[in-house]
């Protein structure tokens, strides 16, 4: 079959690998239908995080399930299914937990080993733990599709980073980063019922969106005129909830900075490029809470789903451009030189 590799930094190729085969009674084949690129991938495209060449690629996908184990009961051949960005096991303790990223046999698409989501079809381990069936008419409507992939990670991770900040009736959000996770954490603060959504970003393409998606205010600045903007906007205090979907030091010191007394930060953004790290008295003295990490996105997809199902949300304009499994290196190219917000990949 056919599947994204990555070779070096800029270096990506869509190469003949082995097809996937059930190797454990738990397994199941997935044919890939839609897959995306992730802004964390660029990471690797850039040569900022290490990768062995010809490593697998892509952690995002949805796809009809083409072969079980023996022991699968929760899926069947030809359903449709969404797989989280990490597969697991269902039984330990973290995943009884709702920690499913943590668990103790779970693992990351495109890791050494593994197969990638962008690609022709995955293997997926522990199946009937990891996948979620969707109903089989959204695979012929193409918007609903764009929109389901999205709970394979983005709209996730936004979500986790809105409950980490407290996002809820009667308090101000303000989000940080106006790439796909941050446009998805403004959906999930306004499916909170936040009353108040500021989004910080400068592209008026991704904070249009934002606007759409709920943001009552956009905030164009960077740095200390980003921190002074938000605090005009807010008598001075800042907001009681604050998303960082970015990951710099840059970004987390604008967070700190930004959030009221007494708030808190939902961190997602991928960590990169910090140096001197946080301030802690900073958040010591102004009672400021830090939660977040990585998203169990497979703990939220039950409660996610059906608003997405209903249109109750629509995540699907994160995605600007489509392209063909071929395209892919195109893809990441454009992504990286901000010519596309999110590109999502269509088998």
């Amino acid at each position: 079959m056919r599947a994204t590799t990555i070779h070096a930094p800029f270096d990506m190729r869509v190469a003949d690998v082995p097809d996937p085969v059930v190797r454990n009674p738990g397994d199941a084949v997935v044919r890939v239908l839609r897959s995306c690129i992730c802004g964390s991938d660029l990471w690797a495209y850039r040569g900022e995080s290490a990768r062995q060449a010809g490593q697998r690629i892509g952690h995002e996908f949805l796809g009809i399930v083409e072969e079980t184990g023996a022991e699968v009961t929760g899926v069947g051949r030809g359903d449709l299914v969404v797989a989280p960005f990490m597969w697991s096991d269902g039984v330990c303790d973290y995943c009884r937990e709702g920690l499913t990223t943590s668990c103790e046999h779970g693992g990351f698409w495109g890791s050494v080993g593994s197969d990638g989501g962008q690609g022709e079809a995955v293997r997926v381990p522990f199946a009937d733990a990891t996948l979620v069936a969707l109903p089989a008419e959204a695979a012929s409507d193409g918007r609903l599709l764009a929109a389901l992939l999205t709970l394979s990670d983005v709209m996730g991770t936004g979500h986790h980073a809105a409950l980490g900040a407290g996002a809820r009736a009667g308090v101000t959000v303000a989000v940080v980063g106006d790439g796909a996770v941050g446009l998805c954490g403004v959906l999930a603060a306004k499916r909170l019922g936040a009353d108040r959504i500021i989004a910080l970003g400068r592209h008026e393409a991704r904070t249009d969106i934002a606007r759409r998606f709920g943001a009552t205010d956009v905030v164009a600045e960077r740095g200390d005129a980003a921190v002074e903007a938000v605090r005009e906007l807010t008598r001075g205090q800042g907001a009681h909830a604050v998303v960082e979907a970015v990951g710099t030091e840059q970004s987390m010191r604008t967070a700190v900075n930004i959030t009221r007394d007494g708030g808190a930060i939902g961190f997602v953004g991928v960590p990169h490029g910090s140096g001197t790290g946080l301030d802690l008295s900073v958040m010591f003295d102004r009672n400021i809470a830090l939660r977040g990490g990585v998203a169990p996105v497979r703990t939220y997809i039950p409660e996610l789903l059906p608003d997405v199902l209903d249109g109750t949300i629509d995540p699907s304009p994160v995605f600007d451009l489509t392209v063909g499994l071929e395209g892919v290196p195109d893809g990441y190219k454009a992504m990286d030189e901000r010519t596309a917000l999110k590109v999502m990949v269509a088998n």
